[in-house]
Formats: structure tokens, C-alpha cells, sequence
């Protein structure tokens, strides 16, 4: 017999402590692991954990096999693996229908649990008994589900299986934006079971698609069926929120020992090098003490303050926690880990040496890693006055398994046993190594020869999309509902992948189905899904903007390609060249290098062999040789309708009769699409605008765009220009469900005084009595203008619904909903942007990524709210919620009003994409307030235009999205812009357009700078005339004033006769004199802080020195609402949680500038924290600070000489307008008066004998 080898011997050993502390406790049955002897379910994490070390120690066995024996070893070993995986896998398939209805609601009720019955695999506890929404537990479990099957395990063992994990990969999939209870089941760290986003969910998520993605789950045995498909834009989508949350864990957790799991073993879900070590010294620096590290700071469980018999905690009971939280060894064991694998050796010895000090040994000298360390309830107090000097006792399980397991498992590894790839075939320890760069291959498609033709006496050489055949060309929306049958089986009742849009990197791909090569378009210029690429200037943007992300996101192998169509709408006005905008990047494109970017342009034909590309075999026939089985054939029910198609292509190159090759074009794969395609290319049935005639008489009937952009107006007390920034809530009315609220902007009482006429005044009726929709209709077939015909349908569509057929021209005739779908086409090619937006709203079009927008916001420690203040009519969203729950609440939020609803939804779109790409746009703000953002935008048109409330809103939505976008940026930025007023003809009338421009160091935009040295020179004549008549006037132009707050240029223009003309030169040059006469500083501070106010911007630290001002107080009064100072009970200072908190007081105050000095007060206050006061009294009344100030400020001004007029106040707050204006600094700035106040306000607080700095 041969003697036994040193290492083998070191194995033995390891195989005695695995199974005394891991395998005797799995069930003979189910292979599930118990929490210990105590808590017999199994958690499905926990049993993950456990199983490692058994794995590890196989792997170790089949590698350094001396005998038969060891190589028997390493079979039960692994056998023993392979029957825990299964044993989780039948507990979570005996809850599928949880799976299929968690893809849709993301709700914690129909999450997969938790935990089961160690020896029946059945359900232990309630859905709403137990936080079981635990994203971090179903990711690890098929992380490792992967890692196993990679390193040669069989643990799937049909299609049925697969088919069950990759709807487990739709659950995930979603992390990104789903707010869970987290690791330690408790969610928000107050312990009341509140979800949140949880880095550490996030990112064990992203590590299991990756991981999964082209992966055979039958190994080497399968085959294309058995392949799991990742979409790879939901796993950037996870990397972009995981990497804008770390450090910070979670809202209420700035700081988490758990997400070691994700920058190290086993996620590695990190990219960038630098956030590891960022994070890693972050939770070392805060959590780590002399037993292990603390989970999160004021962590409860298991101390002696925590009363056991209570499931959740007061919210002031977590100060109590706070300097005697329990520390676990297991975060050592993660550590040590971490060392070998990143090559670490003095960490690997460190953390060895300092987790066999706290080992406890058991029977036989065995090694037990206890699952905490807690301070003995008799030297509480010592430990909350010395940190870290009381000895602590062991608590908790013993063993503690998934400590235990990762403690072995490193112990394997650190003496050679196991290799890291090894245990990490995928190698995904590899996350942080630099990629190369991404060249991105684009391919310029015409939509017909005629614009091929176009192109090519521009330069650019094209193929039509007839011209790529064999190769066929779709829209991305095709390529979401081709993935939607993805996963699908009709026994478990699992319809597949929900239809979601398909992102840039999912679109980048060739795809192969059966015998037929597809590419797609992106999703951003679907014109039909929303209205954002009707815009050209913001197709070039997105583009842009996709490039950039490609270039840094694609992970494939094989370049990425962008097949980009030019099609008719994306033409100038003539018809007879590309829009300049589009040629310039089209141009650049050619050149290479766009966007950052590089670039190679070509045929798609010559990017076949350099591309990557997926073969879709789901998509094959089935054994009766259909494309789809019986059980789930395709109907108007399996999938979203589509909407509209202007443009597509590819599927009827057969028509042309193309010899051989069309022999096979309508396989079934072409029938299938074209069976997607058929509602998308529509007979035309709306009747053309008729030139005379009209509805005038029903224009009261029914609410026009132009009723919704003027209500403002129509109020008594809108008065922009006065009020300061509010453009009213009634531009926020709910006034679209009841006709008979409905008026029109167009009647006038012979005094010119507007008036509202009731609807039934106007509308046609029948016989009953009832409005006669049939007469309506009657009336489409001579509406003058694309505007009637839409108030027309909206009144159908209000009266009767979207199904409502119209019997326009036959029976039973188009519906509402496709009269209005068609309308939206014709809209759109007119630009009239308002329209545009009004009839999205009517056919609730989807905001692409409307979901993702809001998730990037609160990743990013951003709240939002939507609507306008107060409460309950302005609400906030705090976690991420599923789409159509989003889209429910901002229609609430909007008092159902659809105009407003949709621009709220663009307004989050484009501040998502600045938060990507700009955050510092963003600085200091934790609550962004939508509506109030919208009356800014709203409130500046009207101070840049000198116009009322009611135009201001009407030229706010007649902005194209690109304006609309760089509005929003300058408001954002605080940067100057100008704004081009202008007359076109459309749809047989004058629309005015109002486009907005960076303004230069000048204080004019580049046209103007350019273009107008005329307009100028006449202007100047005429305030030169005013100069001589106004001795020792000091008159500037407006592009001078370079102090302005926004410096404004108008011009006004008007296109007829095929010229341009100056309209009303006079009057244009008198309100130039009345703008040039002011001051250019005058208003200038008030309306910065009714931005920083509307903005939330508050200066840098003010939150944590709040935070320190409560501990010297009972509270801060904010208008009657209370800041109390058991708040620091129960948040620290660097917690956004607090941050928020802070601001929801702060936000009861209505008006921007009016919050903005009481912020200022508060900062005052908050200078006597570093004073030797102990006490500054009980509620400080911060509003009587900013009225005290207020009237030392009217005093001391009175007494220099102020007139009444000068020193008026707002009538609804009683503070002075010019304090509103006045600096902060300097002899009279708000600053010195508020000192003032403060001083008096706590002088019977201050010590005798003065104070003196610390």
C-alpha cells in the first residue's frame, strides 16, 4: 500500500472539518443545509455559501489525487454540491408562478421566498411574513449555478430546467431598478422593512448574467437549446448603477461590509480598479474592528440594546446601536480571499493570522467560526466611551456555515490546494484588467434611391436597404419581440422574456435566424415607439451619445455595428437635401472619429466577417417544423401592438421578384415578422386638411393644444413678470376629462375680453339629446388644419375610447386610436412640437427607458418628485418603480393633464442623461423637483421673450427636444443662453417657433454674432437717439450686458413671400430701449435663488452641519413643520436618508427664493456649532430668523432714504423684494443681517462671558 503524501494527509484534514461542520447537518433528501441546529430552514444564500467549501475541497481532491480513494472523495464531494444545487433549484420551481409574475411587477408579494422546509423543499413562512425579496440570493445562487457547470458539474438535467433558469434571468435582470430587502433581510436600516436599492444586490446580479451569458447549461454535452441568452444591455444598465452607488451601499447605508462580495470573490463586479480599493478601504476604515467587521454602522442585531421580541425598530433606537454593533469573522474570511486572489500576500497573512485569533475551538480541537462577537451587556457604557477596548463573547450559530465554508475555502487556497481559476473558470477575477479599444463599425443606409441619390452628390456613397438583401434590416422593436418568445414553455406556464426595448449594445449585433442574416436599427430613431427622433438635432445627439457608450461598455467578441438608416423625415424642409445638422455628422462619420469615438464606416456586407454575431436558436423550427410551437402561436395577445410604420424594408425585396432569391424569402421566419409587421404599416384613412371651411363653430367643444399652453394665461393673478417665477398650478389643471370644463382661447367678447363657452353650447347632438360623434366625424373630412382634426379625435377619444370605430369612409370604418396614430405621423413631419406632444399624451406613447431614467436618478442618491408643491399634489419617488406604476403616478402627479404629463417624462429623460454624463450639473442636490424644474423653464422663456405666463408655457411646449434638452442644461448650469423667436408657415397658417442658443463671451450666439450686424447697427441708431434724449443715461445694448444673470437676444422674424422681413422694427427697438435702460444687475440675486431654490441647490456640507446644529437643539420650525433633533438618533450625518429628510421640511415652503434665504438662516445658525455652547434653546423657529433679518434690513434701509416703492413686500411671504436681491455679502447682504438676527435670536443661550471658538 503506498504511504499517503504530506499534502494528501493536509486534505483528510480538511475533509474531517467539512464534514463535521458542513455536510453532517445536509438533508438526506433535499441536500439542503439548516441555518445551524437551532433554525432548521434553509435560506437559499446561506446554503450557497455553505456548499463552496465542499466544492472547493472536491476540485482540490480531483487535482492532487493520490489514491482511487481521493479520487472517490472527489466525487461524493462533488455529487454532494450537485445535490444541494438541485435541492434549491426544486424549491424554486415549485414556486414558478412567482417567477412569471415577478417579471412584470417587480412587487415584493410575488418575489421567489427566501427560505424552505429543509426536508420538503416547501415554503415556510408567508409573503408578506418575511422579507423574501432578496435579488443578492437568486443572482448568487446562479452565479455559482454557472462557476459549477463551467468547472464540469452536471446539476441541469432537461430543457425544462433551462428553460426555468433563464426566466430566472429575466427575474434578475431587472435588479437595477428593483428595490429589495438586501442581504441581511432587514432593507432600510432602520429594520421596518423598507426596500431600497442595494449595491450589493446590484452587483451579484450583474456578475450572474455575465457569467451566464452563452452559457451551456447541459456543458459539454448540449447543444444551441440548452444555451442561456443575456441581454447585454441589461447588464451595462446594472454596471452604470453599481458603479454611481459605491462606495455608499445603499440610500440608507453609506457604508456596507457585504459589498466586499461584489468588488472581490465571488462576483467581481467591478471594473474599475480604483472604485475596488476605494470601496475596500471604506469599509476597513469604518466597520472593521478587533473580532471582524461591523455589517453597517448602527446595525442592531444581535447587540444587547436590541430588544429581541420586537420584529422592527423605532427609528430613534439606532443611535443606541451605534459604537457597539456586533463584528462578524466573516468579512476576514472575504478578505483573505481577496488577498490570494488579487496577489496580495501581506493581506493574505494579516488576515489569516488575525481570524485564527477568534476561532473558537471545538470538539477534537476543531476550528469553528462563530457567526459574531457582541459586547457583554455589562460594559455597554465602557464600550460607548472607548471603542474597540471591551472584549467581546461569541454569539449567534456555531458553526457558523457560510463563515465556516468561505474560511476553508481560503484556507485551500492560501496553502495551494486550489488555483484561483479553479474556482473561477469563467474568470471573472479578470473584471478589472484595461480592454482594448472598441472600434465601431457603422453602415449608412437610404431608405430609397432618391435619397441615396441625395447622399451621393453630397459624398457619401450608400446602399438602399433593398440593396443589402440577402441581409434584412429591422426595426429594433422587431428584435424585442423576436426575444420576447426567448424562454417560453407552455408546461411550467412561463411565457418568456417581457417585452422590453432593445438598448445600443443589443442592436449592435448581426443576428442569425435559421438561414437568414438580420441587423436592426437602433431604438433611438423608432420615430413610432416615441417622438424624440423626429427631432434630427436629437438624433445626432443620441448617437453621439450611444458611440460613446459603445466604445466604453462593449465586451464582446467581434466589433459592434450600427446599421443607421436616413430616411424621408430626416430631409430639410425642401425635401431636396439631408438636414444640415444630420450631413455634418454624417460627414464626420466619414472622417472616423465622432463622438469620441472611433469610427469605420462601409457596406454591411464587408462587416459580416469583422462583426459580432448571435445565432438565435430558439427561433428554429420546432419537431412539427414551426417556427413557433402550437401552444404559443402568434396573435394580436402574445405581444404589444405596434404602432405605426412610415418606413420598413427588408421582408419585400421578394416582391421585386428577384429570381432565386426570392424563392425562400417568405420563409416562416418572413411570415412570423411580417406578422409583427402587418399593424405597423397603415392604409391611410384620416382624410388630407381641407383648405376652406372648418369647425369653428365646434372649436369650444373640445380641449386644443393651444387651451392647454394658454390656461395660465386666462387667470387673474398669472402674472409672471410680477409674481417673479411661477408660472400658476393651473398649467397643471386637471381638465381633460370633463368637456363641459373645456374653453377656448378663441372667443372674445367684443371688448377683446376672453370668455368660456360651454361645450354643449357648440356640440352636435342627435335626437336624445347626446353629443352625435357621428357628426363629428363628418366634420374631419373638412377641418382645415392638423390641429382641428386632433381636437376632433381627442373629443372621440374622450367620448367613446381609442376602440371606437369611426365609420370614416366605410364600415365599420378605422378606429380612434388608428386615426390618431396616423395624425401623429402627419404631426410629425410638420414639427409642430406642441401637437406632437398632446397627441403622445392621447395615445400614451412610451418614454423609452423612462423606468432606467429614474433608476439612473436615484442611483445616483437623487430623489424626484413630479408635480407641482405642495403635497399631496407633488410626489416624490424615493425607490425605483416599475413602468407602468411611474407612468400612473406622474399622470396623478399632473392632474391627469397630458401635456404636462409627457414633458414631465422627456424632462426625466434628459435629466437622466445629464446626470450620466455631467453629474457635477448636480452638486448639492438630493431632491429634484420636475414640476418646479418645468415653471423655471417656463418662467425664464418668459423673461427672455417679455412675454406673459401663458405664451411662455405655449413656447415651453412648442420647443423641439433638442431646445428643450439645452434649455434645461442652462438652467441646470446656471450658463447665459439666448432665444430665437420665429414665424413659419405651417399647415396653411403662421406657428411661431422659439429655439434657444448658447450665448458667448459677447453675450450673443453664434448667428447673431454673425448674421445680424445690420439688425444691430439700426438698433444702435435707435438708442443712440435715445441717448441724446436722456442726458448722462448709461444705456447698453443687451449683448453687452455681460452681468445679467441670462443675457437675451429676440429676434423676430417672419417668413413669407420667399423672404425674410424685420418684423415691426419700431416697437422691436423700443422694448430693446425699455430692457437696455435697467440695471443689468437688478434681479439678478433673486433670481438665482429662485433657481437654487426650485433646484434644491444647497452650499457644499450643509446637511452635515445641520446634522451637528440638532444635536445642540430640540429641533429646527420650518413654516410649523418640525426638524427634530431625535433625528440624529436615528441617521448619521453623511447618510442621504438624513439628506432627504432635511429637505422634505425645507420643501413645505412653496416659493423657491423664500426657501432659499431660509437655507441661508439655517447656515447662519449653524456657525455657532463650532462655539462653546452647549444648548441653544428648544425649537428655533427658523422663519422668525428670516423676519427678524427682514426687518432690520427694512430699518436700516428706511432710515437711508428707501421710498416704499423700493422696500415693497412679497405679499405672501413679507419680505422685502429687494432683500430677495440683495448679495449675500458686503455691508447690506443678507448674510450680515441674518448674523444679526441669529445673535439676537440666541443671545440668551450664550455664555456671560462671550464665546469662544473650539
Amino acid at each position: 500500500m503506498r504511504s499517503r503524501s504530506n499534502s494528501g494527509v493536509r486534505l483528510d484534514g480538511y475533509g474531517r472539518l467539512v464534514q463535521q461542520t458542513i455536510l453532517r447537518h445536509q438533508d438526506a433528501v433535499t441536500g439542503l443545509l439548516p441555518a445551524s441546529a437551532d433554525h432548521r430552514d434553509a435560506w437559499v444564500r446561506d446554503n450557497v455559501y455553505s456548499i463552496l467549501a465542499v466544492w472547493g475541497l472536491g476540485l482540490a481532491y480531483r487535482k492532487n489525487a493520490d489514491r482511487d480513494e481521493d479520487k472517490a472523495k472527489a466525487y461524493e464531494l462533488e455529487q454532494s454540491v450537485v445535490k444541494l444545487m438541485r435541492g434549491l433549484l426544486q424549491c424554486m420551481m415549485r414556486q414558478v408562478d412567482k417567477v412569471e409574475a415577478f417579471k412584470y411587477s417587480q412587487s415584493t408579494k410575488d418575489c421567489l421566498h427566501a427560505k424552505y422546509n429543509t426536508q420538503t423543499c416547501a415554503t415556510v413562512v408567508g409573503d408578506n411574513e418575511w422579507g423574501h425579496l432578496q435579488m443578492d440570493a437568486t443572482s448568487l445562487y446562479l452565479l455559482m449555478l454557472a462557476q459549477m457547470t463551467a468547472s464540469g458539474l452536471h446539476i441541469i438535467h432537461s430543457l425544462d430546467e433551462v428553460n426555468f433558469i433563464q426566466n430566472l434571468v429575466f427575474y434578475i435582470e431587472a435588479a437595477y431598478k428593483t428595490a429589495d430587502f438586501g442581504i441581511w433581510e432587514r432593507g432600510d436600516k432602520t429594520n421596518q422593512g423598507i426596500t431600497e436599492l442595494n449595491a450589493s444586490s446590484i452587483g451579484m446580479a450583474k456578475a450572474a448574467l455575465e457569467a451566464l451569458d452563452e452559457l451551456d447549461l447541459f456543458g459539454a454535452k448540449g447543444g444551441p437549446e440548452s444555451v442561456i441568452r443575456v441581454l447585454s444591455d441589461e447588464v451595462q444598465h446594472c454596471q452604470s448603477i453599481l458603479h454611481s452607488m459605491l462606495p455608499r451601499a445603499s440610500t440608507s447605508k453609506e457604508v456596507d461590509a457585504s459589498v466586499l462580495s461584489v468588488i472581490s470573490y465571488p462576483a467581481f463586479a467591478v471594473e474599475d480598479s480604483e472604485l475596488v480599493e476605494i470601496t475596500k478601504q471604506e469599509i476597513i476604515t469604518k466597520l472593521q474592528g478587533r473580532y471582524g467587521c461591523c455589517r453597517f454602522l448602527r446595525d442592531g442585531y444581535r447587540t444587547p440594546k436590541e430588544d429581541p421580541k420586537r420584529l422592527y425598530y423605532e427609528p430613534a433606537e439606532l443611535k443606541l446601536f451605534e459604537n457597539i454593533e456586533c463584528e462578524w469573522p466573516l468579512f476576514w474570511a472575504y478578505l483573505i480571499i481577496d488577498g490570494i486572489f488579487s496577489g496580495n500576500t501581506e493581506q493574505v497573512q494579516e488576515y489569516r493570522e488575525a481570524l485564527e485569533g477568534v476561532l473558537i475551538k471545538g470538539k477534537n480541537g476543531v476550528r469553528l467560526v462563530p457567526e459574531l462577537y457582541s459586547v457583554p451587556p455589562d460594559k455597554v457604557d465602557e464600550e460607548y466611551r472607548n471603542p474597540h477596548t471591551v472584549d467581546r463573547i461569541p454569539m449567534g450559530k456555531l458553526p457558523h456555515m457560510w463563515g465556516q465554508s468561505l474560511y476553508i475555502l481560503g484556507c485551500l487556497m492560501a496553502e495551494g490546494f486550489l488555483a484561483p481559476g479553479e474556482i473561477d473558470p469563467l474568470n471573472r477575477r479578470f473584471a478589472t484588467v484595461p480592454k482594448p479599444d472598441v472600434v465601431v463599425q457603422v453602415c449608412i443606409l437610404a431608405e430609397t434611391e432618391g435619397i441615396k441619390e441625395i447622399l451621393r452628390k453630397e459624398g457619401i456613397n450608400v446602399e438602399t436597404v433593398a440593396d443589402v438583401y440577402p441581409i434584412r434590416v429591422q426595426p429594433a422593436r422587431i428584435l424585442s419581440h423576436i426575444y420576447a418568445r426567448l424562454g417560453r414553455n407552455k408546461q411550467m406556464s412561463l411565457t418568456g422574456r417581457p417585452y422590453r426595448h432593445m438598448g445600443v449594445l443589443g442592436t449592435s449585433k448581426l443576428y442569425k435566424i435559421r438561414k437568414s442574416i438580420f441587423t436592426f436599427t437602433p431604438q433611438f430613431i423608432d420615430q413610432q415607439q416615441f417622438y424624440l427622433p423626429l427631432d434630427n438635432k436629437m438624433i445626432v445627439e443620441m448617437l453621439r451619445t450611444d458611440l460613446s457608450y459603445l466604445c466604453s461598455r462593449w465586451r464582446m467578441t467581434g466589433r459592434p455595428t450600427i446599421t443607421f438608416p436616413v430616411s424621408h423625415t430626416m430631409l430639410d424642409e425642401t425635401g431636396n437635401s439631408v438636414h444640415p445638422t444630420l450631413l455634418a455628422m454624417l460627414w464626420k462619420l466619414q472622417d472616423g472619429y465622432f463622438g469620441g469615438a472611433r469610427i469605420q464606416t462601409g457596406k454591411l456586407s464587408e462587416f459580416l466577417t469583422t462583426s459580432c454575431r448571435t445565432h438565435l436558436s430558439f427561433m428554429d423550427p420546432e419537431p412539427e417544423g414551426k417556427v413557433f410551437a402550437k401552444s404559443y402561436r402568434l396573435s394580436s395577445e402574445s405581444f404589444e401592438k405596434l404602432d405605426t410604420e412610415e418606413w420598413l424594408h427588408g421582408l419585400r425585396v421578394a416582391e421585386d421578384g428577384k429570381g432565386e432569391q426570392a424563392k425562400d424569402t417568405y420563409d416562416e421566419v418572413a411570415q412570423y415578422l411580417d406578422h409583427l409587421l402587418q399593424h405597423t404599416t397603415p392604409q391611410s384613412n384620416l382624410p388630407p386638411t381641407a383648405q376652406r371651411g372648418g369647425l369653428s363653430r365646434f372649436r369650444a367643444a373640445v380641449h386644443t393644444t393651444r387651451d392647454l399652453m394658454s390656461l395660465a394665461s386666462k387667470a387673474k393673478d398669472l402674472h409672471v413678470q410680477n409674481v417673479g417665477m411661477y408660472v400658476p398650478s393651473k398649467i397643471f389643471q386637471a381638465s381633460q376629462q370633463s368637456v363641459k370644463l373645456l374653453s377656448s382661447p378663441y372667443q372674445h367678447d367684443t371688448d377683446g375680453k376672453s370668455h368660456a363657452l360651454y361645450a354643449e353650447m357648440n356640440l352636435p347632438r342627435d335626437e336624445d339629446g347626446s353629443v352625435d360623434c357621428k357628426a363629428l366625424v363628418d366634420q374631419l373630412r373638412i377641418c382645415p388644419t392638423l390641429q382641428e382634426q386632433a381636437d376632433i379625435l381627442y373629443m372621440l377619444h374622450t367620448l367613446r375610447g381609442p376602440e371606437w370605430h369611426t365609420g370614416l369612409d366605410s364600415e365599420p370604418g378605422p378606429t380612434v386610436k388608428e386615426l390618431l396614430t396616423e395624425l401623429y405621423v402627419r404631426v410629425g413631419e410638420t414639427r409642430q412640437w406642441a401637437l406632437i406632444r398632446y397627441i403622445s399624451g392621447i395615445l400614451k406613447k412610451k418614454v423609452e427607458a423612462l423606468d432606467e431614467a429614474c433608476t439612473d436618478l436615484l442611483s445616483h442618491q437623487k430623489h424626484l418628485t413630479v408635480g407641482l408643491p405642495p403635497e399631496p399634489r407633488e410626489k416624490t419617488i424615493s425607490t425605483p418603480i416599475p413602468y407602468e406604476e411611474l407612468v400612473h403616478l406622474i399622470d396623478e402627479a399632473s392632474e391627469k393633464n397630458l401635456s404636462v404629463s409627457i414633458l414631465t417624462q422627456e424632462i426625466m429623460v434628459y435629466l437622466a442623461m445629464y446626470i450620466r454624463t455631467q453629474p457635477a450639473l448636480f452638486s448639492e442636490m438630493f431632491r429634484i423637483r420636475i414640476g418646479l424644474i418645468i415653471q423655471v423653464m417656463a418662467t425664464e422663456l418668459a423673461h427672455s421673450l417679455h412675454c406673459s405666463a401663458g405664451e411662455a408655457t405655449e413656447n415651453l411646449m412648442n420647443l423641439s427636444p433638442s431646445d428643450m434638452k439645452s434649455l434645461l442644461y442652462h438652467i441646470l448650469s446656471g450658463k447665459e443662453f439666448g432665444v430665437e423667436k420665429s414665424v413659419r408657415s405651417v399647415d396653411s397658417s403662421l406657428t411661431t417657433a422659439v429655439s434657444i442658443r448658447d450665448v458667448g463671451a459677447t453675450g450673443a450666439s453664434r448667428p447673431e454674432r454673425s448674421g445680424l450686424v445690420r439688425l444691430k447697427s439700426e438698433i444702435k441708431q435707435q438708442l443712440d437717439k435715445r441717448r441724446q434724449s436722456l442726458p448722462g443715461s448709461k444705456v447698453k445694448p443687451p449683448w453687452s450686458c455681460s452681468l445679467s444673470f441670462f443675457s437675451v437676444v429676440l429676434v423676430l422674424f417672419a417668413q413669407s413671400a420667399g423672404h425674410t422681413e424685420l418684423l415691426d422694427k419700431d416697437s422691436f427697438s423700443r422694448m430693446l430701449e425699455d430692457q437696455g435702460s435697467k440695471d443689468s444687475r437688478q434681479g439678478q440675486w433673486q433670481r438665482r435663488r429662485r433657481l437654487d431654490g426650485a433646484l434644491n441647490r444647497v452650499p457644499v456640507g450643509f446637511y452635515q452641519k445641520v446634522w451637528k446644529i440638532l444635536q445642540k437643539c430640540h429641533g429646527l420650525s420650518v413654516e410649523g413643520f418640525v426638524l427634530p433633533s431625535s433625528t440624529t438618533r436615528e441617521m448619521t450625518p453623511g447618510e442621504m436618508k438624513f439628506a432627504v429628510h432635511v429637505e422634505s421640511v425645507l420643501n413645505r415652503v412653496p416659493q423657491p427664493e423664500y426657501r432659499q434665504l431660509l437655507v441661508e438662516a439655517i447656515l447662519v445658525l449653524t456657525m455657532l456649532v463650532d462655539m462653546e455652547v452647549h444648548t441653544i434653546g428648544g425649537i428655533i423657529a427658523v422663519e422668525k430668523i428670516l423676519h427678524r433679518a427682514n426687518d432690520l434690513f427694512y430699518e436700516e434701509q428706511k432710515a437711508l432714504g428707501a421710498d416704499d416703492l423700493m422696500l415693497q413686500r412679497d405679499p405672501s411671504t413679507g419680505i422685502c423684494s429687494l432683500l430677495y436681491d440683495s448679495a449675500p455679502s458686503g455691508r447690506f447682504g443678507t448674510m450680515t443681517y441674518l448674523s444679526k438676527s441669529v445673535a439676537l435670536y440666541v443671545y440668551d443661550f450664550l455664555p456671560a462671558d462671550g464665546c469662544s471658538m473650539q
